[in-house]
């Protein structure tokens, strides 16, 4: 029997793209979604892609009775929880929302999961729990000390799921920590599709590519960096979502609460990534130094080794792959699943 996966926010970015990769694994993804942040258009390009369609479950995830009806009546192997607010900006402003979201969804879906007997669990979680880093690359076991409302609830959310691990030895979980997830699916039909004005560099790069977005401000080229720009490490979605099909396998046979980074090791600066995009768009795209934004540091880049030691995973795609692929599906589609 095919495997059936609950994934909590399937339609989303990152969430619609791993489905594509479930299907391809031989699971079965069940998408529950309330299309806050993503679009039902995606639905379709999943089956255009995979010749399989998605099972949608249209709601919220804090939705205790809703997630009940749906493990009663699915028989779900494991869950990918990927439902959540994700702006670090928008926590600081509105962290109330951010603590109901991302924590009370994940205490509903443990919940729900726990009464009906489903015990594995694959956390959306992010690199922003740890903080100012100390030391670089970042491992597993460096100190975590999130400086935004988005962070704490990321790691709230890891403890939680961490202390229910600890309750029972039948639960197997993985909090999978994301540096920063760029790119798209290399037929241009599935990307990333923010609402409103990007959060994240490679998006609002894209867009000042197809027009949408008169020029890319940077913020700060004083930096104690390579060209003084700030230095992220950026991944392939499709390596992102490669490390989530990794960890449901391992959780097939490691109980207990598992932490990974998911990244690849190594960080690309600003202008780096501005240059990147330049050759796979084939133009120069206009650019203004501003401020540094508060809160923001110099360069931040994971040690992977854990999850290629314990997960078999390496990230595989460079910078001009994870651009020409952004590049591919911004120009193919500038208003997004919109159009």
């Amino acid at each position: 029997m095919t495997p059936s996966i609950l994934v909590t926010g399937g339609a989303g970015y990152i969430g619609s793209l791993t489905c594509v990769r479930l299907i391809e694994a031989g699971y079965r993804p069940i998408v529950l979604d309330n299309f806050s942040n993503s679009h039902p258009a995606v639905l379709a390009r999943i089956a255009q892609l995979t010749g399989q369609a998605v099972t949608l479950v249209a709601g919220d995830v804090r939705d205790g009775a809703l997630l009940e009806r749906l493990l009663a009546r699915e028989r779900i192997h494991a869950a990918i929880h990927f439902a959540g607010l994700k702006a670090v900006g928008e926590s600081v402003a509105q962290p109330l929302d951010y603590y109901d979201v991302n924590l009370l969804g994940t205490l509903c879906l443990l919940q729900a999961m726990d009464r009906a007997g489903v015990r594995r669990l694959v956390f959306s979680s992010s690199a922003t729990v740890y903080g100012q880093p100390q030391e670089l690359p970042l491992t597993e076991s460096a100190p975590v000390a999130p400086a935004n409302p988005y962070g704490q609830t990321k790691l709230a959310a890891e403890r939680l799921i961490a202390d229910v691990a600890a309750s029972n030895p039948a639960w197997a979980t993985a909090s999978l920590r994301y540096f920063n997830p760029v790119g798209a699916h290399p037929s241009g039909q599935m990307g990333e599709d923010p609402r409103g004005i990007p959060n994240n560099l490679m998006p609002y790069i894209a867009q000042v590519a197809v027009g949408r977005r008169d020029e890319l401000h940077i913020y700060g080229d004083d930096y104690p960096t390579r060209d003084g720009t700030g230095e992220r490490d950026y991944i392939h979605v499709l390596d992102l979502v490669d490390g989530h099909v990794a960890a449901l396998r391992y959780l097939d046979r490691h109980t207990g609460a598992h932490c990974f980074n998911l990244g690849t090791g190594s960080a690309h600066s600003v202008l780096q990534v501005k240059s990147a995009f330049e050759r796979a768009c084939g133009r120069t795209l206009a650019h203004r130094v501003v401020a540094r934004r508060s809160g923001d540091v110099a360069a931040y880049w994971a040690d992977p080794a854990r999850a290629q030691q314990a997960l078999g995973w390496k990230a595989k795609r460079d910078l001009d792959q994870m651009c020409g692929d952004t590049w591919r599906w911004q120009s193919q589609y500038p208003n997004g699943y919109a159009g």
